[in-house]
């Protein structure tokens, strides 16, 4: 992964099922990114905008849907388009919300298709798009399972259109890790529940039932990250969780997720997300929904 590419830390956490965030802006200004949760993006009136989903570069329409599988790095960029009115609707949703043995059964055998090609990025046809606007434009009205229902029948139906456009090159390699650990999982069940209280290498090391180095090395070669990084990056996906649910001090957010100084938690908030968590909480909060 270059060095310039920014891995985001989405605020969904292991209760949800998916977010939606819709604004209408002047321009795009997130940088290139990955991150581990599958995207659908809806954008409308950017025409000229450009696009970059792994190795694949763009100039879009007004009209644009991508599936962006997990860590494909991707981003839009304002290029040449002059809209004052972006619309953008990005839903986000778990690497697991369809289990592996679900998504084998006969009925599901295009989405687990169409899921596997959102590893190198999907843009749909200018008729699927049609089709299916008004009902993502208006799924952040669903509440509870009526959410998760009208997602899926989304994706399905996306899932059996037609024309839809693989984005990125297969030689193009992108590094991705997957756990494939019980260990793993374990630790990371751990550090999801206990992320507001002081963690130890020692105590995750325990719960692994390996010698410090030794679990130092093993989680670094699964996950590609530091044990610290891997539960700075828990911690700050929660915080920025309750940066926009809520309206609890930045300092109080920095304690509540585990961190010990609101210094520490500013700067490492920063190189994560490129931005303060106070700039973080302006730009989301009242836009975006959990189901």
């Amino acid at each position: 992964m270059p060095n310039n590419v920014m891995r985001e830390i989405t605020p969904l956490t292991p209760s949800d099922c998916f977010t939606i965030f819709s604004r209408v802006k002047n321009k795009f200004d997130f940088p290139l990114h990955y991150h581990e949760e599958y995207e659908l993006n809806l954008i409308i009136n950017a025409n000229g905008a450009k696009r970059v989903v792994g190795g694949h570069i763009e100039v879009i329409d007004d009209l644009e849907l991508v599936l962006v599988g997990p860590n494909l790095y991707h981003a839009w960029f304002t290029h040449q388009c002059k809209s004052e009115a972006i619309n953008e609707v990005t839903i986000q949703f778990h690497k697991d919300l369809f289990d592996e043995k679900f998504l084998r059964r006969n009925q599901l055998s295009f989405v687990k298709s169409m899921l596997e090609r959102s590893q190198r990025g999907i843009a749909f046809s200018p008729e699927t798009i049609a089709a299916l606007k008004d009902r993502l434009l208006s799924l952040d009205k669903k509440n509870g399972f009526d959410g998760v229902l009208e997602l899926l029948s989304i994706l399905h139906d996306l899932s059996i259109s037609r024309n839809m456009k693989t984005l990125s090159d297969p030689s193009f390699t992108n590094e991705k890790f997957y756990y494939n650990s019980r260990r793993i999982e374990k630790v990371f069940e751990f550090m999801n529940s206990n992320y507001n209280k002081p963690v130890s290498l020692a105590e995750v090391a325990r719960i692994a039932n390996m010698p410090e180095a030794s679990f130092s090395r093993f989680i670094k070669k699964r996950t590609g990250k530091t044990f610290i990084d891997s539960l700075n990056e828990i911690r700050l996906g929660h915080a920025s969780r309750m940066l926009i649910d809520s309206t609890t001090t930045v300092a109080e957010i920095a304690y509540k997720c585990g961190f010990n100084n609101i210094s520490n938690f500013n700067r490492i908030f920063k190189r994560k997300k490129f931005c303060i968590p106070k700039e973080f909480r302006e730009t989301y909060t009242g836009n975006r929904i959990f189901i």
